[in-house]
């Protein structure tokens, strides 16, 4: 039977996005939980493989307790097992580090053939760093941006769109397939499998501990990348109205704004001379 393993976060409603000014890490604990768009994304793909096949998904999570929220929805949704990986020595991760504790889970979990589903990037990050740096970890082939996937034959074939090309491409098993944010619209979550997946609440902890990093390891402090700064970007404008006969307004505009225009548009514009009315 093939394994899937589907990599889905929690990230913080839009709304909320408490930031620690301190050590540059959002205070996750503090604003309401959801399971990302774009993980919600590569779990629908996931469920439709497993509807033409047989399959098992299990649905991975790294965060704090409070992640378990998408395990359970995750569940609800079809996925067989949900799986939490929280220590307080994981939290902080940067996407490298974030990337190499969830490659020694998969790891420990697979051999053979297995196929490993991510969202292309997340809502509160917006990287996209995640999935081919995982696939990395792995040491196995990779595809981002998916919009469609299938498997036949034990070959996972992916259609996406990118840079105005339709693209058809074949990838052997193991591999690990990004599904792009347009595709797969998440189905709706019964309240059959609500009830389904609380018959079984049980979801898996694993620690640092069961994963085999050393003792002085601290993913806060082990991570390469460096926030130095948050802050919320404000908007500059200037609101001006031009009025009069059209000619003279299209005049005015082209000899106060022409190169702005034409370097937006990426193409030299020229103004026209008008006759005098």
């Amino acid at each position: 039977m093939l394994k899937i393993m589907v990599c889905i976060k929690q990230v913080p409603m839009v709304s909320e996005l408490p930031w620690d000014s301190r050590t540059g890490t959002l205070k996750r604990d503090l604003a309401q939980g959801m399971m990302d768009p774009a993980s919600r994304r590569a779990l629908e793909a996931a469920l439709q493989i497993k509807e033409t096949q047989p399959a098992y998904i299990c649905a991975i999570t790294m965060g704090p307790a409070m992640a378990r929220e998408i395990l359970h929805q995750a569940m609800a949704l079809g996925a067989d097992e949900g799986v939490l990986l929280s220590d307080r020595r994981m939290a902080g991760a940067d996407t490298f580090l974030t990337s190499h504790i969830l490659a020694r889970f998969i790891q420990k979990e697979c051999q053979g053939e297995y196929l490993v589903m991510c969202g292309t990037q997340t809502s509160d990050s917006e990287t996209a760093q995640v999935g081919p740096q995982l696939s990395e970890e792995l040491n196995i082939p990779a595809i981002t941006y998916a919009g469609h996937v299938e498997i036949k034959d034990r070959v996972v074939e992916v259609h996406r769109h990118v840079d105005e090309f339709f693209e058809i491409l074949n990838m052997d098993l193991p591999g690990l397939v990004t599904i792009d944010l347009s595709a797969y619209k998440p189905r709706y979550l019964a309240l059959e499998g609500v009830e389904k997946a609380f018959e079984n609440p049980d979801i898996r902890h694993i620690d640092a501990r069961q994963l085999g990093l050393d003792a002085d390891f601290n993913a806060l402090k082990d991570s390469p990348t460096r926030i130095m700064d948050v802050y919320s970007p404000t908007a500059q404008k200037e609101n001006r109205v031009l009025k009069g006969a059209v000619k003279k307004v299209v005049d005015q505009l082209f000899d106060d704004y022409g190169k702005v225009i034409s370097s937006a548009m990426g193409k030299d514009l020229k103004t026209h001379e008008h006759d005098e009315a």
